[in-house]
């Protein structure tokens, strides 16, 4: 039920975006931010979009504009006499071209991101991929942040030494600014078995073993603050909560999560509760704590009514003007807008703008059921695989092309495909490897079993690692609504926002505005946690993994008065597949009845994703819009 919706008098006048060539936001109604005794702006999963969506109008403020909003915040919980903590939990890297054009990765980002005042962060699987990362985030953000970095489970391999030391502190037990509550913060990441052999990630449960642990959960605080990159409905969530409940009867615990890339809120128990922030910058998230009582020296806790509400702030500066009570004069801080400017100046330096073609259409990830001509993985399984994956030495031998969903992070926009398009739709440096004259018989299971799991496939190579991050632990609410391509009966033209068959709905009355396409969250705490009300956008689930068959012999001629025959299958195959789904193939190949292993595998194409698709749109769509 949605307590109170405000809709801004002054419609007409819609904020500037900060970024140069991005949409202005449009008008929507809007729901009010809850305030409590402590307040928390969370983001997650940023990805490198700090210049905000230079093609969606709801999600183009950029890091500069968060910056004055979150001043601004904090200036409001002063003055309520309340307090106001901002944390971030993760995936700050990989996924735009503002992180993945430079040279070093991140040369810009680093500094921008490090401008904003940030009370708690800590580590998301993609700042552990690669040794570099590992020792920019050590060397760099850890430094930068000091004791506001939380690293529970988390430890680096310094080079020079070989030691193995925590990332940064495990916990950190504060007082809030305002009304004095003391706090317990932890931060972790969840069980993550792919990162680079300078790290080490010990497992949740392992963790909470530790003599630290065991000492932070007795340190009898007013609130539990839990920050993980952690998805709301994975186990590592629920064994902390388990344990600090345990022990904790009744002390309130805020958990602040991410990694799913979802818009979520969780309740474990009247006093425990989770929010997810979604992905790229597109959302700011919102969490209030309120009924929280003060322990009476080192007593036990006291039973207490603890109340906790959630917005998912859309991030424009339509919506951060209103939340701030402000306008387009008095919002930005100095501070902010000289953030703003260094983004731009950044994007400059890097070409990102520079257009590689022009997308003839919208592709959509999720926004359209696979097979589709508006898929993005239709596109890429009939189009640009069959004449990307070339290996000269062997472009006459038939082969399958295997690509994992997961290794495609966003949609293509109809019009401009720039340089900066390329990172934000795959930004992996994962190459092609193959195993070379597989039968045929063999290679056909592949896909299948990828798609399917079941017991082949158990522990760290659970194929939910293989599709993208929304589908690895869904909500029920999620998963619950997300359609397959049979169950859709559209016609080929899709559009992109449907509601019982109108692509937008309008509000009320002739003086109201149509409403805008968006996230239409429903959640544990019910369905009005979005701030700007949205009309839903119809999502899809998508497969694990794609194939393309390419070079199969052509069929034989039709016989007279025949349909034409099918293409021949061929006796073996070249398996060609993105290095990440290695394991999966080999695994996959051993239960198909084939002996083959990591000996066999070679390197088929030394080009990244990312650039093969870069190659196929300059020679295959017009550079003009």
């Amino acid at each position: 039920m949605i307590t109170r919706i405000t809709l801004l008098a002054s419609l007409a006048t819609v904020a500037r975006t900060s970024q140069p060539g991005a949409p202005a936001p449009v008008a929507a109604p809007m729901r009010e931010l809850e305030w409590g005794q402590i307040n928390i702006l969370h983001t997650t999963d940023i990805h490198g979009w700090l210049a905000g969506h230079l093609q969606e109008p709801q999600y183009s403020a950029d890091w500069g504009d968060y910056i004055s909003f979150t001043s601004h915040m904090r200036q409001k919980a002063d003055e309520k006499g309340v307090d106001l903590l901002v944390v971030d939990t993760g995936d700050r890297i990989e996924g735009n071209g503002l992180y993945d054009a430079s040279k070093p990765k991140g040369n810009y980002t680093y500094d921008i991101f490090g401008e904003q005042s940030i009370d708690f962060l800590c580590t998301g699987n993609h700042e552990l991929y690669q040794e570099s990362s590992v020792d920019r985030e050590h060397n760099t953000t850890v430094p930068h942040f000091k004791h506001n970095y939380i690293a529970s489970n988390l430890d680096y391999i310094e080079p020079e030494t070989g030691n193995q030391i925590p990332q940064a502190q495990r916990y950190v037990k504060f007082t809030t600014k305002k009304l004095g509550y003391n706090v317990v913060a932890l931060g972790f990441l969840f069980d993550f078995d792919r990162n680079a052999n300078n790290s080490v990630v010990q497992p949740v449960e392992e963790a909470m073993k530790e003599e630290w642990f065991q000492t932070a959960i007795r340190e009898k605080p007013d609130l539990f603050l839990v920050l993980g990159h952690v998805g709301l409905r994975m186990k590592e969530f629920e064994q902390i909560f388990k344990v600090i409940r345990d022990q904790n009867w009744y002390t309130p615990i805020a958990f602040l999560g991410g990694h799913a890339h979802v818009r979520d809120a969780r309740k474990f128990d009247d006093n425990a509760f989770a929010i997810a922030s979604g992905r790229y910058f597109e959302t700011i998230g919102w969490m209030s704590v309120d009924g929280i009582k003060k322990k009476a020296g080192n007593g036990p806790s006291a039973e207490a009514t603890v109340s906790f509400k959630r917005r998912y702030i859309d991030n424009n500066l339509y919506g951060l003007h209103y939340h701030t009570g402000l306008n387009e004069t008095t919002f930005p801080t100095e501070h902010g807008r000289n953030v703003t400017k260094l983004i731009t100046d950044d994007r400059k330096a890097l070409r990102l703008d520079e257009s590689f073609g022009c997308a003839p259409q919208d592709l959509w990830m999720s926004r359209a059921p696979y097979p589709h001509n508006s898929s993005i993985f239709s596109w890429l399984e009939t189009q640009v695989l069959p004449k990307a994956i070339v290996n000269e030495e062997r472009k006459d031998v038939p082969r399958l092309a295997i690509l994992n969903t997961g290794a495609i992070r966003f949609d293509i926009f109809q019009g401009a495909f720039t340089k900066d398009s390329t990172y934000l739709i795959s930004p992996f440096v994962s190459k092609f490897n193959y195993i070379a004259d597989v039968p045929y018989a063999v290679a056909s299971k592949v896909l299948e079993l990828l798609n399917s799991g079941g017991p082949v496939f158990n522990g760290a190579l659970s194929t939910k690692h293989l599709t993208i991050p929304e589908q690895v632990a869904p909500s029920p609410f999620l998963e619950a609504s997300l359609l397959s391509a049979e169950a859709d009966d559209e016609d080929d033209a899709l559009p992109l926002l449907m509601d019982d068959g109108a692509a937008q709905k309008p509000l009320g009355g002739g003086g109201d505005p149509e409403l805008v396409g968006g996230y239409t969250t429903r959640d544990d705490l019910g369905d009005d946690g979005d701030d700007a009300v949205h009309s839903p956008i119809k999502f899809y689930a998508v497969p694990n993994c794609i194939q393309a068959k390419i070079a199969f012999p052509a069929p034989p001629p039709p016989a007279e008065g025949q349909p034409d025959p099918q293409p021949q299958d061929p006796e073996k195959v070249d398996l060609v597949f993105v290095d990440y789904v290695q394991p999966w193939v080999i695994t996959a190949l051993k239960f198909s009845g084939g002996d083959f292993g990591t000996g066999d595998v070679k390197v088929y194409s030394n080009s990244t994703l990312t650039e093969l698709i870069a190659g196929w749109v300059k020679e295959n769509w017009s550079k003009d819009c």
